[in-house]
């Protein structure tokens, strides 16, 4: 195996990958946690046949990056979740996992050096896969109820700041009106199409249950992680809006 890119310094083969049933190559990269303590760990979970996961590429905490996976193969990291309709995730995406224990080990920071890695990595991939920006997610953004990581501490606005993903300031937290969990009516409704129309897989029911809680969580994580409660606040419905006028923005053609 050979690897894909010249910033890896190991390949450790896994064999828990097939054919991708998809023509073209990839078009979402997928950003996940190890949930496990060390890198050696999740390298040898991730190679081992029993398992049946894996992921292209594993960074460590010292911004060491392995590949286990060739891009052009179809790595078993994502699982069942779907975006924009797409539920085969692992055909349409590159997977990187991070070191990094994650809630169950009570959710620390991203190690610099990690981080650095991660934005060379995700660029180098970008170059060479047409990835749009909103397609670069979280493993939560595709399967919310499944899901947290990378979590709310994973820097998003630092990869924005270097040319990777979508974001964009999220509105500031404030009181007013807010939707929640067993509420209904129309704007639940529009609060669910607007999900759907970025892309999470929610359905306007106009019914606030627990699944559009789910995505309104991961929503959060992504990007309004300084408060993530599954409340629909002022300041995550303005922050959708911005990134949904955002992404209109530059789909539509200038005019002169």
């Amino acid at each position: 195996m050979k690897p894909d890119t010249g910033l890896a310094c190991e390949i450790r083969p896994s064999p828990n990958f097939n054919v991708r049933r998809i023509a073209g190559g990839p078009t979402m990269l997928l950003l996940h946690y190890t949930g496990m303590g060390s890198a050696e760990s999740a390298l040898r979970w991730l190679e081992d046949p029993v398992s049946e996961v894996s992921c292209h590429y594993v960074v460590d905490e010292d911004g060491r990056i392995v590949q286990m996976v060739r891009e052009a193969d179809r790595a078993w990291h994502a699982g069942q979740g779907s975006w924009h309709g797409v539920a085969d995730v692992n055909s349409h995406s590159i997977g990187i996992e991070i070191v990094n224990p994650g809630h169950a080990g009570g959710c620390p920071d991203f190690c610099e050096p990690q981080i650095a890695a991660v934005i060379a990595l995700a660029s180098d991939i970008l170059h060479r896969h047409p990835i749009p920006p909103e397609r670069v997610l979280g493993h939560s953004d595709i399967a919310p109820a499944r899901k947290q990581d990378p979590g709310e501490k994973f820097p998003w606005a630092r990869l924005h700041a270097a040319g990777i993903g979508h974001f964009v300031q999220p509105a500031a937290i404030r009181e007013g009106v807010a939707l929640s969990e067993g509420e209904t009516g129309p704007a639940v409704v529009s609060l669910q199409r607007k999900l759907a129309a970025y892309g999470y897989a929610v359905e306007p029911t106009g019914v606030f249950d627990a699944a559009t809680r789910d995505v309104v969580i991961a929503f959060q994580r992504h990007f309004r992680p300084a408060l993530v409660d599954g409340i629909a606040d002022i300041s995550t419905v303005e922050t959708l809006d911005d990134l949904l006028a955002a992404l209109k923005e530059r789909e539509e053609p200038a005019t002169s």
